[in-house]
């Protein structure tokens, strides 16, 4: 059974690689309008492949590692980041309502030895009192994606999508 993440933050984006190709679109058409030397197919089909298939592999690779998703409800409960997870069950409450502060040396969530360009670092308390660093662009709505998250998983007679008070 599949389950609909509550928070989704996509780590990274397409937009680069869509200016790009409308750049060369651009060039394109006024390599074939303007008068004077042509560029050879060859060296524009290269360009394009070469430029574009680096961007476009940065793209895929920024939302393989850096995605965070919050799923709320059922086995995968829990907080991804790229690959790594950590369920629900494992985070304390209180740390999401900022009372936990950061450890010197706190690991990142998702792997890497140092927070993304453009991120900051959301603390986060385990339950064994380990402290990790979640990545993040908006750190309001997620605080608020795991606060739901917790609330309605940590009552035992909650149902399925309601949230507690």
């Amino acid at each position: 059974m599949s389950t609909e993440p509550a928070y989704t933050e996509p780590g990274g984006s397409w937009r680069t690689f869509a200016g790009l190709a409308a750049i060369f679109v651009v060039l394109a058409v006024a390599d074939v309008v303007l008068p004077g030397g042509d560029v050879p197919l060859l060296l524009w089909v290269l360009a394009v492949v070469v430029v574009l298939g680096i961007v476009a592999t940065g793209a895929v690779s920024a939302n393989r590692v850096w995605t965070v998703t919050v799923v709320d409800r059922g086995p995968e409960a829990g907080l991804t980041v790229g690959r790594e997870r950590l369920p629900l069950t494992e985070l304390d409450p209180a740390s999401v309502d900022g009372v936990a502060g950061v450890d010197v040396g706190a690991p990142v969530l998702g792997g890497g030895a140092d927070v993304p360009k453009g991120r900051v670092g959301l603390p986060l308390r385990r339950t064994d009192g380990t402290t990790v660093l979640v990545p993040t662009r908006r750190p309001a709505q997620l605080t608020a994606a795991l606060r739901t998250a917790l609330t309605g998983a940590a009552g035992p007679d909650a149902q399925p999508g309601t949230v507690e008070p």
